[in-house]
């Protein structure tokens, strides 16, 4: 990867201070704030998938998730388990859930800071679940 791999990690890092000044889970409406910890925060996603769809975002600006200190993973998913326990307890529709996150455009990354999402998934909502976040790459998904 060597050189290309260097002007990459530059552009992304350009990329992601340009964002910093104008990213929106830096400017969030703290009304939109459903639960918080000393270093993370979560929220319904704006866009959602399914009833529910949240995300939970660190405090500090990075732009994936492989940039968190384990102290943020930790506070990070502290918030999944939480909202999670929340959304069973408010809507006993749900059956089940996908956590997932996007690091890099090329795996679907819009937002260049680093959020989680905690999607609720309810029986028939897909006409056949299995495989999961493996139907990011539809060809995949199916592999029995």
């Amino acid at each position: 990867m060597g050189g290309s791999g260097n002007r990459l990690n530059r552009a992304i890092l350009i990329h992601v201070e340009d964002m910093t000044e104008s990213c929106v889970f830096c400017e969030i409406d703290p009304g939109k704030i459903t639960a918080t910890n000393e270093l993370a925060f979560a929220l319904f996603d704006g866009f959602p998938v399914a009833l529910g769809h949240t995300l939970v975002v660190p405090h500090r600006h990075v732009a994936d998730f492989f940039e968190l200190t384990q102290e943020e993973h930790q506070a990070v998913f502290q918030l999944v388990a939480e909202m999670r326990e929340r959304l069973l307890s408010e809507d006993d529709s749900i059956d089940g859930f996908n956590v997932g996150v996007n690091a890099g455009s090329v795996a679907g990354q819009t937002i260049f800071h680093c959020h989680v999402h905690l999607i609720p998934r309810r029986e028939g909502d897909v006409e056949d679940p299995r495989g999961g976040v493996r139907g990011v790459i539809p060809d995949k998904q199916h592999y029995l």
